[in-house]
């Protein structure tokens, strides 16, 4: 059965729009991404938050259960130490002798329990600021990840908008207009995240049989690295087409009965006995 082509157009569909459409996309994706994250760091954020509150209430809790404990104590130390003065002061000789010594034993355990509740509340105070410290260092690391998020996400947008700008859009040797076109690795991944075509890298050496790429494939026949020329054979549809003396980073155009749209051959690099490039394919295919 021979099988049947579509001729090819004088103009094509705004391929460079939709192309720029798919761009924007990718930055939108890219916003969304940045946002989600953003939502996941607040809410750490907000967790540490409650960690400290919880912290802190758990603090006063004990610290008024231990101050309630310590102030009746030191109140019942008052009322021993005032009973024991006013009984030395009414007493006489060995028993007034006695009272005293028993007031100033009352008032040297005062003041240790004094000194207690004055150390226990700085020992407090103490742990509330490291608490604090430690929040205020967790919540300022998400901070800092939400600033590396956005410096990353805008690099990344910035990276790709430069890189499209730099892409080329030319005629190809169908008198075709090509879609855009890159020159190097770089460009080649703006393209492909702009997801418009199906991209396939190769190296093509000279050999006897022929080598495949995506759905076709193709022989080298010769290279000419000082004018940066090459010819090769494409065999497509069990059709052979031979492309002669075509030059680096030319989009090399044919049909397949797969797809109205014609597939592109870019060679990006010429050596001796070797070309270095990709297939460039539409991601719509037609019925058969």
């Amino acid at each position: 059965m021979t099988p049947t082509y579509s001729e090819p157009s004088s103009h094509r569909s705004p391929l460079l729009t939709a192309l720029v459409a798919a761009a924007i996309i990718v930055l939108a994706g890219a916003n969304i991404y940045l946002y989600i994250q953003i939502d996941h760091m607040r809410a750490d954020v907000a967790k540490v938050r409650e960690s400290l509150m919880t912290e802190l209430s758990n603090l006063r809790d004990a610290s008024s259960v231990t101050t309630a404990s310590q102030s009746r104590h030191i109140d019942t130390l008052k009322e021993e130490l005032e009973a024991a003065r006013t009984q030395a002061r009414t007493l006489s000789s060995q028993a007034k002798v006695e009272a005293t010594a028993r007031a100033e034993q009352l008032a040297k355990q005062l003041q240790i329990e004094q000194a207690k509740v004055q150390q226990q509340v700085s020992s407090e105070i103490s742990d509330v600021k490291q608490t604090a410290a430690a929040a205020n260092a967790k919540i300022a690391d998400v901070s800092s990840d939400v600033g590396s998020v956005k410096t990353q996400v805008t690099a990344t947008q910035e990276e790709l908008q430069k890189t499209i700008a730099d892409l080329k859009s030319v005629r190809g040797d169908l008198g075709v207009q090509s879609g855009l076109i890159a020159t190097n690795a770089t460009e080649l991944s703006a393209l492909r995240r702009l997801g418009e075509r199906n991209y396939f890298e190769f190296k093509l050496g000279k050999a006897k049989q022929p080598q495949r790429v995506g759905d076709i494939t193709l022989l080298l026949k010769k290279t000419d690295p000082k004018k940066n020329v090459y010819s090769v054979d494409v065999m497509a549809d069990d059709k052979k087409t031979e492309k002669k003396d075509k030059t680096v980073n030319e989009p090399v155009q044919f049909y397949t009965s797969k797809a109205r749209q014609p597939y592109e051959l870019v060679v990006n690099k010429v050596q001796k006995d070797l070309i270095v490039g990709y297939l460039s394919t539409p991601k719509e295919q037609a019925s058969r």
